[in-house]
């Protein structure tokens, strides 16, 4: 699930699932494809993602498919909901697009979606944003997220350029979690256990000893966590604004209708408190 400014179009897309895949006890891989992703343009930054459209329960959309009708002619709770997932993968050859899931039983809306879902269903989504890739110019690159943010990471980690320097951290349930990255940067994983979302973390990158250097950094992930890691970042470790890619992908209690519905604010927020204290 970047500071992720809103470059979505309104058209919407529409694929077919090719494939799916149980990564871990709390990861599942959909491979969608088709004709038309043919010219998607989802190559260009390591945290594309695209907004899935989950038909609203007992809604009768127009044939053929078209948001903008559905907006005009329909009540707002009958349009389409949407969820929000990072492009792990993109193959144009193929015309393959790889979406990963972070699942918990029969929890929230697209999770359960990803586990039942059969090849040859067709999918639409609006689609891709992103705003993120490593730079090559910088000195060393810092990855820093939990489960929500591990597709970006790693997508991130296969781009680097042969002896880049990163440091990547990422925080998962446990060691059952961890997945295989191509790449020779060594990921630290840290294992939650029992302990509040994103504790870990924190103190991981609080540990760092930071190389010399100017650092581009990538730190996604639950939101108040992302919130100290901000502070620490921008305030203690004075890294410019513009070498950070920072936001909350989802907030603890909060469904993705209702973090969006306030995550401007929040970030507004947390931004200008924490851009007056690095001043």
């Amino acid at each position: 699930m970047a500071d992720r400014p809103e470059r979505k179009p309104r058209r919407h897309h529409t694929a077919q699932v090719v494939r799916t895949e149980r990564l871990t006890p709390h990861m599942q891989r959909v491979v969608l494809g088709g004709e038309e992703l043919a010219a998607l343009p989802a190559d260009t930054c390591t945290d594309h993602y695209v907004k899935l459209l989950f038909p609203a329960e007992g809604a009768v959309y127009p044939e053929p498919f078209d948001m903008e009708r559905i907006r005009e002619e329909l009540p707002r709770d009958q349009w389409p909901v949407t969820r929000t997932y990072t492009v792990r993968h993109w193959d144009a050859e193929l015309r393959e697009m790889t979406l990963d899931f972070v699942i918990h039983g029969d929890e929230g809306l697209a999770g359960p979606w990803s586990q039942r879902v059969r090849p040859g269903e067709t999918v639409r989504f609006l689609g891709p944003g992103g705003a993120y890739a490593p730079d090559p110019e910088a000195d060393w690159h810092l990855f820093a997220g939990d489960e929500s943010a591990l597709p970006a990471i790693a997508r991130s980690l296969e781009a680097l350029p042969d002896g880049a320097r990163a440091f990547a951290f990422v925080e998962v349930e446990g060691p059952e979690e961890e997945q295989k990255i191509d790449s020779d940067i060594e990921v630290v994983w840290l294992h939650r256990g029992d302990r509040p979302v994103g504790r870990a973390l924190v103190e991981a990158v609080r540990a760092l000893d930071f190389p010399e250097g100017r650092v581009h950094a990538f730190v996604h992930g639950e939101a108040a966590c992302v919130k100290e890691l901000r502070a620490l970042l921008r305030v203690e470790r004075a890294i410019p604004r513009e070498s950070l890619s920072i936001s909350g992908y989802w907030r603890l209690g909060h469904n993705e209708d209702g973090w969006q519905a306030s995550k401007r604010d929040w970030n507004a927020r947390v931004e200008a408190e924490q851009e007056t204290r690095a001043a």
